[in-house]
């Protein structure tokens, strides 16, 4: 069974990340989008890595970091939700609520 699953979303923002970077560097794009599906995995594994940010928003998501972007998601998922994968400049605080 999947560790984790991206949601509509997420697989936007993921994307939509990956398409920019591969504007300068399609070497660069695979790159990252590796070790986005390591952190992924890495999640789906221990759901408690990350930590929660009640200054950004009361829903029970956790943060990761990766590179400059935040891996969002829900813990207590089986499997563990990633609900929204932002870059760091993105107003996190105004997407989620």
């Amino acid at each position: 069974m999947a560790k984790f699953v991206l949601v509509p979303e997420a697989r936007a923002d993921l994307l939509s990340i990956l398409e920019y970077i591969a504007v300068d560097s399609i070497d660069s794009a695979l790159k990252v989008h590796e070790r986005f599906t390591e952190v992924f995995n890495i999640l789906g594994e221990n759901p408690d890595l990350g930590h929660y940010r009640d200054d950004l928003t009361a829903k029970p998501v956790r943060f990761f970091p990766v590179y400059s972007y935040l891996v969002i998601y829900l813990a207590d998922t089986s499997p563990v939700q990633i609900v929204r994968v932002l870059g760091g400049a993105q107003d996190v605080e105004a997407i989620l609520n």
